[in-house]
C-alpha cells in the first residue's frame, strides 16, 4: 500500500517538497489555496547549496535548461559605482561542487511542478483552503475547504510549506510571540526588457550596489533578455509598500515610486538609471518571524517560510525551503517510524536554518551601513580580496 503524505502550500518548497517525498515512495496530495500555479515573481539566486538538493531531487538538469549561470558577483559602491570586490563564481562546481545558477522564479515553479507530476506520485489539489491540522498516534489529518465544501483527508505526515503565516504553524499553538513582524525593511522587485539597460548592465553577472539603508541588485534572466531588479530600503512602515499593507500577499503591493526614488537620490546616475528603467516595481515589507528549536511535532512537520522565515540578504529563501525539502524526505526514507523520522529531520535542519536566518539579518545590517561604519566595510572588503570573501561564504554554499 502506497504511503501518504499531505503537503500543504504549492509554493517552491511544496513542490520541491512533494517531488522529494514522491522519489521516497509515498503519495503525495498537494492542498493550495490559490486556483492555479501562480504566475508571478521575479529572479532567483540559486546558490551552490541549493542546486545540490535540486541535483538529488533529480530536477537540477531541467534548472539548467532555464536557469543562467553568472560568471562572477560584483559589489559596488553606491553613491559612485566604484568596485569593492568581483568575485568569481564560474567554479562553483570545482569549489563548491555545484552550480551557482540565475532563474525566474516561474520558470522554477513550473520545473518542479512538472517534475512532481513526471513522478505519476503527487497530486496538486487548487481551490483548497486547509483549515485545520491535527498529528494523531496513527495518522495525521487536515481539514480542506472547497468553496462551500469542507473534508478531512489523512496521511502518514503533514509538511507545512504554507509560508510565512503558515496555518499549519499556528496551529502548534505557539500564541502571540510567533507572530511576524514588521523588520523595518521594505523590497523591491521588477525586471524590464534588457534592451531598456545601458549595455554594460547586461553581461552575465550578478551586481550588488551597497549604500546608506539600502542595497540594489540586478542580474540577467531568461538568456539575457530581461534584467532582474532587487532593491531594499530601510522604512518606518507601510509608506514605502505603498497601496500594500503590511502582510497582504507579497507580489500584490503596487510600489510607492516616490519613496524608492528618494532611497536612491544620492547615488551613481547608473544607479538611478537602473530605478527609473522598470514601468512597474511591485514592493513588500520583509516580515521576520522568532527562530523555533524544532520543526516538526508529532506527525507535523514545517519547511521554508512556514519554519524560518528570513531576510533576502544572503539569497536563501528558496535555497532553504529546498534543503529543507530534501532532508525531510531523506529522513522519511531512512528513518523508521514517521515521528522519528520528522524529529530527525528537525535535528538535522534547526541549527543550521536559524543561523541562515540570524546571518541574513546581519549581512542586511552590513550592506545599509553609512559613514565611518560604511568606510570600513569597504576596506575590510578590499582588504579580504576574492578569496577571503568567498571563504567566508564556504560554510554555506559547500553544506
Amino acid at each position: 500500500m502506497t504511503r501518504r503524505a499531505l503537503v500543504v502550500g504549492a509554493g517552491i518548497g511544496g513542490l520541491a517538497a512533494a517531488l522529494a517525498l514522491a522519489r521516497q515512495g509515498f503519495g503525495v496530495d498537494v492542498f493550495e489555496r490559490a486556483p492555479a500555479l501562480q504566475e508571478f515573481g521575479a529572479g532567483l539566486q540559486l546558490t551552490p547549496n541549493a542546486t545540490r538538493a535540486l541535483a538529488r531531487l533529480g530536477a537540477l538538469a531541467a534548472v539548467r535548461e532555464i536557469a543562467s549561470a553568472p560568471s562572477a558577483v560584483r559589489v559596488l559602491r553606491g553613491a559612485d559605482g566604484a568596485e569593492l570586490a568581483r568575485l568569481p563564481i564560474a567554479g562553483a562546481e570545482r569549489r563548491w561542487g555545484a552550480p551557482y545558477l540565475t532563474v525566474h522564479r516561474v520558470d522554477l515553479h513550473r520545473v518542479l511542478a512538472e517534475a512532481a507530476a513526471a513522478t505519476g506520485q503527487v497530486a496538486l489539489n487548487f481551490g483548497a483552503e486547509v483549515a485545520g491540522a491535527a498529528s494523531e498516534p496513527e495518522a495525521a489529518s487536515i481539514g480542506v475547504k472547497r468553496g462551500a465544501i469542507s473534508q478531512r483527508e489523512t496521511g502518514e505526515a503533514i509538511v507545512g510549506a504554507d509560508g510565512l503565516r503558515s496555518l499549519v504553524r499556528a496551529r502548534l499553538g505557539r500564541g502571540e510571540t510567533d507572530a511576524p513582524r514588521f523588520s523595518y525593511r521594505v523590497a523591491f522587485r521588477a525586471t524590464v526588457e534588457a534592451e531598456w539597460v545601458a549595455r554594460r548592465w547586461r553581461d552575465n553577472a550578478v551586481t550588488l550596489r551597497l549604500g546608506p539603508r539600502a542595497h540594489l541588485v540586478h542580474y540577467p534572466l531568461r538568456g539575457g533578455s530581461l534584467i532582474n531588479l532587487v532593491a531594499v530600503i530601510e522604512s518606518n512602515g507601510r509608506s514605502a509598500a505603498g497601496s500594500q499593507t503590511i502582510g497582504d500577499d507579497p507580489w500584490d503591493g503596487e510600489a510607492d515610486r516616490q519613496a524608492l526614488d528618494r532611497a536612491f537620490r544620492d547615488w551613481s546616475a547608473d544607479a538611478r538609471d537602473l530605478i527609473a528603467a522598470p514601468k512597474r516595481w511591485r514592493a513588500w515589507p520583509l516580515m521576520l518571524r522568532p527562530p523555533l528549536d524544532r520543526f516538526a511535532f508529532g506527525r507535523i512537520a514545517l519547511i521554508g517560510d512556514a519554519a524560518h522565515p528570513m531576510t533576502p540578504f544572503l539569497a536563501q529563501g528558496a535555497a532553504q525551503a529546498i534543503e529543507d525539502a530534501d532532508a525531510l524526505a531523506r529522513r522519511l526514507g531512512v528513518t523508521n517510524g514517521v515521528e522519528a523520522a520528522l524529529a530527525a529531520y528537525s535535528a538535522d535542519r534547526v541549527a543550521r536554518a536559524n543561523r541562515v536566518q540570524r546571518e541574513a539579518t546581519m549581512q542586511g545590517r552590513i550592506y545599509h551601513l553609512s559613514g565611518p561604519f560604511a568606510l570600513a566595510r569597504d576596506l575590510t572588503m578590499r582588504a579580504l580580496g576574492p578569496e577571503g570573501v568567498l571563504k567566508r561564504l564556504d560554510w554555506l554554499y559547500a553544506a
